[in-house]
């Protein structure tokens, strides 16, 4: 295997799942000495450790080295190091409003050195190959794997071979290739790729990672439970429990939701155990619900869920153009997500169709000015259904893990008209340049755009909806912070559009809409209802026949009211 002696320290064990066996970490021991079975876990004095991260959160820089002893490597290695973990928690307060649910967090696993959160995995799995004098190494991927590992090896003068399904990007594979890995491009499914570089590794006698089944990858994907909990007590505080403790100890919170896309399971996994591990360590005062997001076309996990079985079936061919989560055969991981979210913290494990990943690319972008690639979309696809499905309550704090960049795709996100182009003729600009410049400006001059009146008392709420409506470009606002206000400003402007809140102070939406539809000058106006009032029936038959479209905050993405303005203002 082109190693040399496993000098890693005793203070890391690895139990096996299946007989319990312990045995000392070694990263070229690919099964248990014991039975032969692959599935493994490192386990760690938590006791000890627990009094000796007080120490380390104060005084360590945030990145996911600051949990060195809770990692099956001697340390960090100064050569390889780039950057890894302590990726920040953006708290997603537009996406938020729009749903109604205040506490959404992203964990923007994006600004890690390759843009992934799969540079933890590779950040320790090569650390540990390189103390263990690991030479030549072989993976299976998608894409991210494939560079975020060929980053580190380049690195650690580890030489890579990477075997990549046909159907990923050909940015990714030139990306993997520039590192100087070897790209084998296999014509078959992810699956099988995995197969084939397998049984590469076992001729050549190389190291394989192996996923789910591999200790160092899954111990650096639990670093992201480690700093979210960090991260959100920084934001909102401890829990309310922790208040009036007077021993010295660590007091974290918890989210209530962590969400993350799934292909193989690798990264829930991890995190899932990092959660267990603060939980155990008495750090947190709940395990968080675990939301597993698969896309609807590889969604063997969703399947055995919803059947109700501990085991989930293969999917032979893969129905989805989001490659990345094309992994049709989970193996023992959903098992083993499935039975610790039932042991604690609960969860679900739901999908999403490609065409609202897609969508999602495009509402998180305009929202939260954050390109994230269709797997990742996923996620966020997940979060809006199950807001939509009163699965996320109001008052929860949910994290979602965001990576990945949107290249690939952003023909089928934007269309085709998504620029507006200005001709100048070169004559023009030889006789009067100047003029010719200014004349071409006016193909774009506000006066040609639709005037909407936003009319709310919440100014994120006029903000928000502004944001949607702007991302379109076409149009002119005035903004109205109560009901006097707006008749003035529908009097004097006489806006083509009103939207209209109903809940506002001195006089509110119905009294607007009464005194509008009541003057000749305003009557004609059309308008739309945007509330998060739940109108009684007596109210919704005082809006009938007065307004165009009700729309509840928190029911509707921004494409549902950008639809319902252009189609009006046509």
């Amino acid at each position: 295997m082109n190693a040399k002696k496993n000098n890693h320290s005793s203070r890391v064990m690895v139990e096996c799942l299946d007989c319990g066996h312990l045995a000392p970490f070694s990263i070229t021991a690919a099964a248990c000495p014991n039975c032969s079975g692959q599935w493994r876990e490192a386990r760690y004095d938590l006791e000890a450790i627990k009094t000796m991260l007080a120490e380390a959160v104060r005084t360590r820089p945030f990145n996911l080295w600051r949990y060195r002893e809770l990692l099956p490597v001697q340390g960090p290695n100064p050569v390889l190091m780039m950057g890894e973990g302590g990726t920040p928690l953006i708290h997603a307060a537009n996406l938020g409003m729009m749903l109604g649910c205040p506490n959404i967090y992203i964990k923007d696993e994006r600004q890690g050195p390759t843009a992934s959160f799969k540079d933890r995995q590779a950040a320790i799995t090569v650390t540990a190959l390189k103390e263990a004098g690991v030479t030549e190494a072989v993976l299976a991927s998608t894409g991210n794997v494939a560079i975020a590992y060929s980053a580190y090896a380049a690195r650690a003068g580890i030489k890579l071979w990477t075997f990549l399904t046909s159907l990923v990007p050909a940015e990714k594979m030139r990306e993997v290739a520039i590192y100087g890995s070897q790209v084998v491009k296999v014509t078959a499914s992810y699956d099988q790729v995995k197969q084939v570089a397998a049984e590469f590794a076992r001729q050549r006698g190389l190291y394989l990672e192996r996923g789910s089944r591999s200790i160092p990858s899954v111990e650096g994907m639990k670093t992201i439970a480690y700093e979210i909990v960090e991260q959100v007590t920084d934001m909102l505080g401890p829990p309310a429990e922790a208040n009036g403790h007077t021993q010295p100890r660590i007091e974290w919170r918890a989210p209530d939701w962590y969400i993350q896309a799934v292909s193989g399971g690798l990264g829930p996994h991890g995190v899932q155990k990092g959660f267990m591990e603060l939980w155990q360590m008495g750090l947190i005062e709940h395990m968080p619900a675990m939301a597993h997001i698969q896309a609807e076309g590889c969604a063997p996990m969703v399947h055995a869920w919803l059947q109700g079985r501990a085991e989930a079936d293969a999917i032979r061919s893969p129905r989805t153009l989001i490659t990345t989560l094309a992994t049709g055969d989970p193996g023992r991981t959903y098992t083993l997500l499935r039975q610790r979210m039932m042991e604690g913290g609960g969860g679900l494990f739901e999908s999403v169709s490609d065409q609202e990943a897609f969508r999602t690319i495009h509402i998180v972008a305009k929202m939260e000015g954050l390109s994230i690639e269709p797997a990742a979309a996923v996620a966020f696809a997940g979060l809006i259904k199950m807001v939509r499905a009163g699965q996320i309550k109001p008052t929860d704090v949910v994290v979602v893990n965001c990576s990945g960049h949107t290249m690939p795709i952003e023909k089928m996100i934007l269309g085709d008209n998504w620029v507006r182009d200005l001709e100048i003729s070169p004559q023009v600009l030889r006789e009067t340049p100047e003029e010719g410049l200014f004349a071409a400006l006016s193909k774009v001059t506000a006066e040609r755009f639709s005037r909407i009146a936003i009319v709310d008392d919440t100014p994120d709420a006029r903000r928000l909806m502004r944001r949607i409506l702007q991302s379109q470009g076409d149009f002119v606002f005035f903004e109205a912070a109560n009901g006097r206000e707006a008749i003035e400003l529908a009097q004097r402007e006489q806006p083509d559009l009103i939207i209209l809140d109903l809940m506002m102070p001195e006089l509110d939406g119905f009294s607007v809409l009464d005194a509008l539809k009541n003057d000749p000058r305003t009557a004609s106006i059309p308008v739309i209802v945007v509330t998060a009032k739940d109108l009684t029936p007596e109210e919704k038959a005082r809006l009938q026949g007065r307004i165009h479209t009700l729309m509840q905050k928190g029911e509707f993405l921004n494409d549902d009211l950008l639809d319902e303005v252009t189609a009006l203002l046509k």
